[in-house]
């Protein structure tokens, strides 16, 4: 299919040919028809990304700070890995469309192929040919829906919710600040409803358009008198409420909205507006009420919601953002709201990037700029591209499933370049990541279709990246395939898919989970310092605190951080004294969010050692994530961050490195090697599945308050 995409690095705009996305659970994929862009979110993105890197870090402060903190926790190496994945990628576009439905997953009921709809999402409803989005940002259109006008969806429901916000009666009053797209469907609902409309702009012909179709009384803001007009027009009360649909840096328009509004009114951000607003004498003395309108509505930001499809009661929560672009589909296809002046641009979306560059050069006057697809061609639900000509077989056919931000910062740079190693496929949830990384590494192909590289025969070795909740069902189908098997931890959420893969794994082939710490060459030179035998091990780790929304803390995708990120720590300290863990206690700090995430876990293990993890999230960023201690026989060692180890016996000895080392290029390699040599895995099987056990002892261990013994 096709796809518009834009570099990040040096803004480069290109619509080529990359996969179709996958039709993961809770998904439609729907072939568009029509697409919005809209002018003022999109056009930033664009000009950030045409920026130097001075520009851009002028313009994003925040992300320069995040590449300062990596630089100061894991060295300059992983920093570059980061910092160039990123801008390397290839972003996509837009967020707003309609089309038809081509295909539904099997737990989506509402929709069928053959249905017309109108989706919504950042990621999702995007400028491609064809795009999966899920079931609660898609919306089912009426016949005789007209396709162009639905494509307005996003802003609609954007503008709606506004309107909400702004909670008015009929008969009242309200100010509309910034005529663009979002102030002219915000005044056109609010007229429709029976408020009487004031639609302000520095643009006179934004102020024309909207005194010509959706406002009652029209104005210029630099407009002599322009205060005494909105007087006169509410009878000397002010406006019942200000919605401010403008994008600026300037505080004019929060501080005119204090000077218009009426003594206890309501000022509603819709746009990207500062503020910081003079408190005297009006804000202040009229008592203002100010709010923000989140997006779409109740639901947004919502992973239970969005990604989920889980929706909320309407009597408790009557317009969520779904029931918002129904709404708006609704007043459109009832003619209660024509949007059709609107438009100004129809294009075909081959010549996308005309569009651009047409809106940020301001060749032409532009409000509404749609893309028009090719519905003649047939949609291509899946899709093999060839990036470079296919190579003889080699010892190690490698294939890629997933290929996320860890993937391409820790794996896929890490796979070592010699002639036993070819890279074959590369298969992720977006067609865009699949193709972007099939070109940066150096792999065949890039596909949508998992027996592309399942069923591939040719194929014999397969990574796994994707996000926890897909783990264990990839291992059980690449073990089914006679694979060797890579999986990023943890190797499955719950113990019914352990048991399961214990069943399945018959040995004949490598299967390794991603333990990479105890790789590190710092790790090696401690273990060889403390020798074998029962020691007693702390570690502790300074996580910080991930938010409750997170996917990483929802049990069902992430699997909580307790097996999404402790099954290292533990699979660490059953390494570094070579035995396996036999009991486990844990202790959990109360808080509100029950996230379980700063907590104290007593190991046990079966050659009598005795270990601690500490596993925090209530640290500060200062200090450095991870540090571990371990005591045997008169000696001892202490390993900071993975940076510095220092080796305590008849003597004192430190070793310091510039860069972090977590081991990862060192997994990677060993993993190799030992299909390459037909050696054993470098972690035993019985080791992968102990930790695993261990992990889900933790959990029960704090639900039932006891400790646990591993089976």
């Amino acid at each position: 299919m096709l796809q518009l995409t834009q570099k990040l690095n040096n803004g480069e705009m290109l619509v080529q040919e990359v996969p179709a996305p996958q039709l993961g659970k809770g998904m439609v994929l729907i072939q568009n028809h029509y697409s919005l862009i809209s002018a003022g979110t999109e056009s930033s993105t664009v000009k950030a990304a045409r920026k130097s890197l001075i520009g851009k870090a002028k313009e994003r402060p925040q992300q320069v700070k995040q590449v300062l903190d990596t630089l100061a926790q894991q060295g300059p190496v992983q920093t570059y890995r980061a910092v160039t994945k990123k801008l390397e990628a290839y972003s996509p576009l837009g967020y707003s469309c309609s089309g038809q439905v081509i295909a539904v997953a099997d737990d989506v009921t509402e929709f069928s192929a053959g249905d017309y709809v109108a989706a919504a999402g950042v990621g999702y409803a995007i400028h491609a040919e064809i795009v999966s989005v899920p079931k609660n940002l898609v919306v089912k259109l009426k016949n005789g829906s007209t396709l162009k006008e639905a494509s307005y969806n996003t802003l609609g429901a954007i503008a709606m919710q506004g309107v909400r916000q702004a909670d008015l009666r009929l008969g009242e009053s309200c100010a509309v600040i910034g005529l663009g797209l979002l102030g002219q469907l915000a005044c056109l609902m609010l007229k429709a409803s029976g408020v009487r409309v004031i639609g302000i702009d520095v643009s006179p012909s934004a102020v024309l358009l909207a005194q010509n179709n959706c406002a009652d009384l029209a104005l210029v803001r630099n407009t002599a008198g322009i205060e005494e007009q909105i007087d006169q027009f509410t009878n000397g009360i002010g406006v019942d409420s200000v919605i401010i649909a403008a994008a600026t840096d300037s505080l004019d328009p929060i501080n005119f909205s204090g000077s218009i509004a009426r003594k206890k009114g309501t000022v509603v951000i819709l746009g990207a507006v500062p503020t910081g607003f003079e408190r005297d004498p009006f804000w202040y003395r009229k008592e203002l009420e100010l709010k923000m309108s989140c997006s779409y509505g109740p639901g947004r930001y919502d992973l239970n919601y969005e990604e989920k499809g889980i929706d909320y009661p309407a009597a408790y929560v009557r317009w969520t953002e779904k029931r918002n672009m129904e709404a708006f589909q609704q007043l459109i296809s009832d003619k209660i709201i024509d949007i059709d002046y609107l438009t100004t641009h129809v294009l075909d979306f081959e010549k996308s990037p005309d569009a651009y560059d047409m809106i940020l050069n301001k060749t032409e006057s532009y409000l509404g700029v749609v893309l028009e697809y090719d519905i003649k061609k047939s949609p291509q639900i899946h899709q093999k591209i060839e990036i470079k000509t296919p190579a003889a077989s080699s010892k190690i056919n490698i294939a890629f499933i997933g290929a996320g931000s860890y993937a391409q910062g820790n794996l896929l740079p890490n796979i070592p370049k010699n002639a036993n190693i070819s890279r074959k496929g590369i298969l992720t949830n977006t067609g865009t990541t699949s193709k972007r990384v099939a070109e940066r590494f150096g792999f065949e192909f890039c596909t949508s279709n998992e027996k592309e590289i399942l069923e591939n025969k040719e194929i014999n070795t397969v990574f796994i990246a994707t996000r926890h909740d897909s783990h264990a069902e990839f291992v059980l189908k690449s073990i089914s395939e006679w694979k060797n098997i890579f999986v990023e931890k943890p190797i499955c959420l719950t113990a019914e898919e352990l048991y399961q893969i214990v069943e399945k794994y018959d040995g004949k082939h490598r299967l390794l989970v991603g333990f990479n710490r105890r790789f590190s060459a710092l790790s090696e030179t401690l273990k060889k310092h403390i020798g074998s035998g029962p020691m007693s091990m702390n570690y502790r780790i300074n996580a910080g605190k991930i938010p409750s929304d997170n996917w990483i803390q929802d049990m069902t995708i992430g699997g909580g951080r307790i097996i999404g990120e402790v099954c290292h720590f533990i699979d660490y300290l059953t390494w570094l004294n070579g035995s396996l863990p036999t009991k486990v206690y844990a202790a959990v700090l109360p808080d509100a969010s029950n996230n379980n995430d700063t907590l104290n876990i007593q190991l046990s293990f079966s050659n009598g050692s005795i270990g601690t993890v500490s596993y925090y999230a209530n640290g500060p960023k200062s200090l450095p994530k991870e540090y571990i201690e371990v005591f045997h026989a008169g000696s001892a060692g202490i390993l900071s961050n993975f940076k510095e180890v220092q080796l305590f016996g008849k003597k004192i000895t430190k070793k310091k490195l510039f860069n972090q080392d977590k081991g990862q290029s060192q997994m990677v390699e060993k993993f190799v090697n030992s299909i390459i040599n037909g050696t054993e895995s470098p972690i035993t099987f019985d080791e992968i599945v102990a930790v695993t056990k261990a992990c889900f002892a933790v959990i029960e261990s704090i639900q039932s308050g006891l400790p646990i013994n591993i089976e």
